[in-house]
């Protein structure tokens, strides 16, 4: 038995497991709600892979395409957003 700073014994109590769990793996539903919000955002990617294949050539480094990327994924968190929150309450 190990003691509190202020002396009071302190004791472990077992971790119960509520029956309604399962063992099975919890699933993220933020992953599936982006796959499925992709198609919604298809403008934003394409959008994207322009800018990719025009800085194929680039080899210095400079150019990127963070703004096209950004782009593309604020809007798919845009629309799992409501649908996420939906399913955590």
């Amino acid at each position: 038995m190990s003691y509190t700073p202020l002396g009071a014994p302190h004791t472990l109590t077992p971790h119960i497991r509520p029956d309604s769990w399962s063992d099975e793996e919890p699933v993220d539903q933020k992953k599936i709600l982006e796959d499925r919000c992709k198609g919604t955002c298809v403008k934003q990617f394409r959008a994207y892979e322009a800018c990719v294949d025009r800085i194929k050539g680039d080899d210095t480094g400079t150019k990127h395409c963070t703004g096209q990327y950004f782009d593309y994924y604020y809007c798919i968190d845009r629309c799992v957003a409501p649908k996420l929150f939906k399913k955590l309450k």
